[in-house]
């Protein structure tokens, strides 16, 4: 295998430079023109200045080299602001020629391999996962240098697969923001917020900002780019409301839509407030009405494709409302099977499963397809016995974190296509405490798992490593 693959990279590298009679762009890239000798001789304390000890890489880390410090502003400054699209459109436009030269080169170095190597296998790069046993690895905390004080209520990792940050929020009231390397972890962002106890914490689709919410009718939005930490405007309720009061409203409970223009907010007494996003001042549009209170939220992404908008609620007595928001009135209405006391609702990102959590800590599994007026689960999961605070799938909708808060370790891992749970993990030494948040990173290389005494788990699955 490693001799078939190197010498793929040999013929490349000699067809390229033959005498081909194509003429070729020197190759762009973004190393400097000039480096300064003395960056080298220079010493930088990055532990005596609060601003720079988000460069540091380890908590007792001091002194760096001048290059050191110039390449991790660089890594810090690139890790927040990722590559606008019109750069990126740009840079396609001037590669296309040599994209498209690149793709008979390709084809001639894969002729040519076929013919000189017949027993050897390209590499695939899909391979199905398989039950029963994860290949999985615990790597060092996400939050490792910078524990957060209190309990961590929510963990996100940014939805751009090619942006490697994660956020965590937590009892400290603080925001955290983390690049994701498995190995040290380091700290790049801390925003306190004294006036808000933090519920939740997303990234917005777009990954440009960050949406904090809590116990409080009001929110507050972190812009990534300019670092500026903003509050509600006035009037978010708009003439929804006249009593507008700790007691009364809450953006603890809510979700963006697939495309980001709307936000979804349980409120009081079975309502769902409708927030609109797309203009400059977030502002309530529409609402609607269960008749229990709301316990989850969750939009079906498969609906957005044929330019619908489809919102699932789900009430305390495990009825499940399908409400079409464009329309703003409920397509379908069904309960629960079993009816535990229903506690979150969540779909995978392909629609392709539908799940439900309970008190008991049963987990009904559905299949996205089943669109009859009494849905039966393709299976119910009664792995876990308490009541269940936690439920996410991973991107390829192969996996499903299913966890309790309730008691010590209490997590699951789902293996979707078999609807079986994995027996090699957790074990009984997985240091998991009480869980209180999970997720998954946009291609399910980690998963994070946030707990009550303040750490981030992290884990790395294998076999979505190098994919």
């Amino acid at each position: 295998m490693k001799e078939t693959r190197s010498s793929f990279f040999l013929i490349a590298e000699a067809l390229k430079t033959s005498s081909s009679g194509v003429s070729r762009r020197p190759e762009l890239t973004s190393t400097s023109k000039w480096v300064d000798p003395d960056d080298e001789e220079l010493r930088i304390s990055i532990a005596s200045d609060k601003r720079l000890r988000k460069l540091r890489k380890t908590q007792d880390e001091d002194i760096i080299a001048g290059n050191e410090y110039e390449q991790r502003l660089r890594n810090q400054f690139e890790a927040i602001n990722p590559v606008p699209q019109w750069a990126n459109k740009s840079r396609k436009k001037r590669r296309r020629d040599e994209m498209e030269d690149d793709d008979k080169l390709l084809s001639r170095v894969e002729k040519i391999i076929n013919t000189n190597t017949s027993d050897a296998i390209l590499p695939s790069t899909r391979h199905t996962l398989e039950k029963g046993i994860i290949d999985i690895e615990r790597l060092r905390d996400g939050n490792q240098v910078s524990k957060t004080e209190g309990d961590i209520k929510a963990v996100m990792f940014h939805p751009s697969p090619s942006v490697s940050v994660m956020l965590t929020a937590g009892g400290d009231r603080r925001l955290k923001l983390f690049t994701v390397d498995g190995k040290t972890n380091p700290l790049l962002q801390t925003v306190h917020i004294p006036s808000l106890p933090i519920g939740s914490a997303v990234f917005h689709p777009s990954g440009s900002t960050v949406l904090l919410t809590g116990p409080r009718p009001f929110f507050f939005r972190y812009d990534l780019q300019s670092g500026v930490c903003s509050k509600s405007p006035r009037g978010l309720w708009g003439t929804f409301t006249s009593k507008v009061d700790d007691g009364e409203h809450s953006l603890e409970i809510s979700a963006f839509s697939p495309a980001g223009d709307v936000l979804a907010v349980a409120g009081r007494q079975g309502r769902i407030y409708l927030v609109d996003w797309k203009s400059g001042s977030p502002q309530v549009i529409a609402s609607f009405k269960m008749n229990t209170p709301v316990k989850s939220l969750w939009w079906n992404p498969a609906a957005s494709v044929t330019d619908q908008q489809e919102l699932y609620t789900l009430g305390e007595n495990s009825d499940v409302y399908i409400w079409d928001v464009r329309s703003q009135t409920c397509l379908r209405r069904w309960r629960d099977d079993g009816g535990f006391g229903a506690t979150q609702i969540t779909g995978s990102p392909q629609s392709d499963f539908l799940a439900i959590g309970s008190r008991s800590g049963i987990v009904n599994v559905y299949g996205r397809r089943d669109n009859s007026s009494n849905p039966k689960p393709l299976k119910s999961l009664g792995n876990l016995t308490t009541s269940i605070t936690g439920l996410h799938f991973n991107h390829s909708s192969e996996l499903l974190v299913m966890s309790s808060r309730v008691k010590k370790d209490q997590l699951r891992l789902v293996h979707l296509p078999s609807l079986s749970v994995f027996s090699n993990w957790p074990t009984f030494n997985s240091p998991l405490g009480r869980i209180s948040t999970s997720a998954f990173s946009p291609n399910s290389e980690y998963l994070a798992i946030g707990n009550t005494g303040g750490r981030v788990l992290l884990y790395g699955l294998h076999h979505y490593w190098n994919k």
